[in-house]
């Protein structure tokens, strides 16, 4: 991995406090808990989503992540009613971010899933909501947004690897799904391949 000095989260110079990232718009939600004591936050999981599905610029997502979403708006809600997840960030189509979770806890994102052997993805990982339907392509400004998150991240927990819902839940989930261009994210990024799939498994 690229050597990035820790931060200070008592230092008002660096874009954290505590757990949460000051650019990003914050909307707390109740759907997170505790990390395991001593587990490393070492893991970005990228997912995508909108509500109703392929439809773009509502606020369902973060009514959905505060438990808030009217179940009787759309016929498809009615199928998630009562779901409670979340995830750390979102970031929409006009590359908008917000966090719903400090990344100091455990965010509701993942589910049954593994990655290089370990199992729980929820327990070390960091959750990144992209506004978006699985094979439909992404924004310029979502991957620049995530080209200024993702190396936060690292300047803050021992980040090793990125990876889709489709790559820790594979068979189960299929998002970011073959819209997202991982090629483009690493460019930005300038990390190696070690910390992506592998290449033969992106979509």
């Amino acid at each position: 991995m690229p050597d990035s000095p820790p931060a200070s989260a008592g230092d008002d110079r660096t874009p954290w406090s505590g757990g949460w990232y000051r650019p990003a718009r914050r909307l707390d939600s109740p759907n997170f808990g505790p990390r395991p004591s001593g587990s490393a936050i070492d893991l970005v999981v990228l997912h995508s989503i909108s509500l109703p599905p392929g439809r773009y610029g509502g606020d369902e997502v973060q009514a959905l992540f505060t438990n808030r979403l009217d179940g009787s708006a759309h016929p498809y809600f009615e199928q998630i009613r009562g779901l409670q997840v979340s995830a750390h960030f979102y970031v929409r189509r006009t590359g908008e971010l917000w966090q719903f979770v400090s990344c100091d806890d455990r965010a509701w994102h993942a589910g049954a899933s593994s990655w290089r052997g370990r199992a729980n993805c929820n327990d070390h990982s960091i959750g990144i909501e992209l506004e978006g339907l699985e094979g439909e392509r992404f924004e310029a400004a979502q991957y620049e947004a995530l080209a200024t998150l993702c190396p936060a991240l690292m300047q803050r927990y021992p980040i090793e690897a990125v990876a889709g819902h489709e790559h820790i839940a594979p068979g189960r989930k299929l998002d970011p799904g073959p819209g997202f261009d991982w090629a483009r994210l690493q460019r930005a990024l300038g990390w190696p391949d070690a910390v992506f799939p592998p290449r033969e498994g992106r979509t």
